[in-house]
């Protein structure tokens, strides 16, 4: 049975299974990390160009994210050094910054958390660096299309967690793209990753019921050709097993008596590429 557990603002909070509910307060704090995560993706939109290397652009991460007076959450998490995550073409999630330049042609996902005054601002965003083939750019807007969907399904009265996931899947099967299934959206707030798990596959009318109060992301990760992902020997990069192409989005949202608020959604309007 599903626990909910009512957040005070000045609460310890732990990993203990349960879904947390949060109050105005808490609300605020998420709506300023989120602003911040939107506004470094939305610098890095005059960035992202072929030549660029991705550890220039997790440098320009942890310098927008220190001014902005927070700290990168996945610099030291599990033991990861970096200021965010980039994955290129294949790589589905977790990719890690180096000295790689990226390539005409190239679709690229730039996954940043900042930490700001203890909530954790979570999002993604799909670019496109230079040239990009038309069944590259079909796949980002369908990605994109799924999020929204899915956010969509969060926002109606009576939701369960499973109307997130049969969402997303029914709208990417049209396309007989593959939906991830071995990574998933999570609760987040004062943690980082917290209870429920939200997956991107599901039964309609499943899982726990959606409650007001809840904060949690909706990340879909949608390949173009079967859903199957592998670990490389980094034991962080995941890749497509058929080496297809595989696009994500992801936003952080709470969920409201009326709906659901999008804490990291583009000050600038800069929602999906082309920016």
């Amino acid at each position: 049975m599903t626990e909910y557990q009512v957040i005070d603002s000045d609460q310890t909070v732990y990993r203990d299974g349960t879904i947390k509910l949060h109050g105005p307060e808490g609300f605020e704090g998420m709506r300023k990390a989120g602003r911040l995560a939107a506004q470094i993706l939305d610098e890095l939109t005059t960035m992202v160009e072929p030549g660029v290397t991705t550890g220039a652009l997790d440098d320009k991460v942890r310098e927008m994210t220190l001014d902005g007076g927070a700290v990168p959450a996945t610099m030291g998490y599990r033991g990861y050094e970096h200021s965010c995550c980039i994955s290129i073409n294949h790589v589905v999630c977790h990719g890690i910054p180096s000295d790689k330049a990226l390539k005409d042609g190239d679709i690229v996902n730039i996954d940043v958390t900042p930490l700001l005054d203890g909530w954790h601002g979570d999002t993604s965003r799909m670019f496109l660096v230079g040239d990009v083939p038309l069944k590259a750019r079909r796949l980002v807007d369908v990605t994109y299309e799924c999020l929204m969907l899915g956010i969509e399904a969060a926002s109606q009265p009576g939701a369960r967690l499973g109307d997130i996931g049969a969402a997303i899947e029914a709208h990417a099967r049209q396309f007989r793209y593959g939906v991830v299934r071995d990574f998933c959206g999570h609760g987040l707030g004062r943690l980082f990753h917290d209870a429920p798990e939200v997956v991107h596959a599901a039964k309609a009318g499943t899982g726990p019921e959606l409650k007001p109060g809840m904060f949690f992301t909706i990340e879909p990760m949608i390949n173009l050709g079967r859903p199957h992902v592998k670990l490389l020997n980094d034991c962080w990069t995941a890749v497509t097993r058929d080496k297809s192409l595989s696009a994500q989005f992801e936003h952080s949202i709470g969920l409201t008596e009326t709906g659901a608020e999008i804490f990291t959604e583009s000050p600038k309007g800069l929602h999906k590429p082309p920016y």
